[in-house]
């Protein structure tokens, strides 16, 4: 009786597991079908998960009749220095807040956390008003700048340097290594895992950051994938509701980062797992 129970509970369980993974991944699939659809048909039946017949116009129609390319141009510019830039600089400050002794470090790290709380829309009018009065508006500068450095990442870095024992470093000093070479030779190298998962979530919010790209620039030669899809969706081409093409250009700027994280998935996991397990 009580392996049937058992048995029961765990069939009920993969049902549920199963069920919700459906409802997740559905308007994936509506997503991906509806780009092979032809306009009428996508008109017509929008949630039907298999296109009949199947039409790639609207693929030639995003490079021809949008600025797809350079959206994608400046994302991929905007993401690769954003990415290089908090994992050089939140580890600088991570590895300061862990080891280093000052006076408000105490403070620092509260600041940090309490940053961390904030909802990211409270801060659009302050970074505008600060962007313009830099003069710095509507330019790369302004969408690179005020994000290349981000709370979270801080504090992922500082947790685990200080998981790592002093006596590495220590031994690194008295062989008369600097300060920076110690970090740089012995302590960076060390902490790869939380690297590589850094790595994937800067890349990954800096490819999908929207809000901070519409009060940082203006200009369409600026905008960003984000950016121009919100600009594809609020009706620019005028002809129609477009909806193979919308779908299919937010298809395509979702590939790159679904790769990485492919790619770099099981550091990704590692990390997360041993940066738990040291805690």
């Amino acid at each position: 009786m009580t392996e049937k129970r058992t048995l029961a509970s765990t069939f009920a369980g993969y049902a549920i597991l199963v069920f919700f993974a459906l409802v997740f991944l559905y308007p994936f699939v509506i997503q991906i079908a509806g780009a092979f659809k032809s306009e009428a048909g996508a008109a017509a039946d929008p949630l039907t998960p298999v296109p009949s017949p199947v039409d790639t116009t609207s693929f030639l129609s995003i490079f021809s009749k949008t600025n797809f390319p350079l959206w994608t141009i400046n994302s991929l510019l905007v993401a690769v220095v954003v990415t290089l830039g908090r994992v050089f600089l939140d580890s600088l400050a991570g590895y300061a807040l862990a080891r280093l002794r000052f006076g408000g470090r105490t403070a620092i790290n509260a600041m940090i956390i309490a940053v961390m709380a904030v909802p990211g829309v409270v801060l659009l009018i302050p970074k505008f008003l600060v962007l313009n009065q830099l003069g710095i508006y509507n330019s790369y500068t302004a969408l690179i700048l005020p994000v290349i450095a981000d709370a979270a990442g801080v504090f992922i870095m500082r947790q685990f340097f200080i998981s790592i024992p002093v006596s590495v470093e220590e031994a690194a000093r008295i062989d008369g290594a600097s300060l920076f070479r110690t970090f740089w030779s012995v302590v960076l190298p060390m902490a790869k895992p939380a690297l590589i998962t850094l790595t994937i979530l800067s890349f990954q919010s800096s490819w999908n950051e929207f809000p901070h790209t519409l009060v940082a620039v203006q200009g369409p030669q600026y905008f960003t994938l984000p950016r121009g899809l919100a600009d594809l969706v609020s009706g620019s081409l005028g002809q129609g509701s477009q909806y193979p093409l919308k779908l299919g250009a937010a298809m395509l700027a979702t590939i790159p980062v679904a790769i990485i994280f492919v790619i770099f998935q099981r550091y990704f996991v590692r990390g997360a797992s041993e940066g738990a397990s040291k805690e």
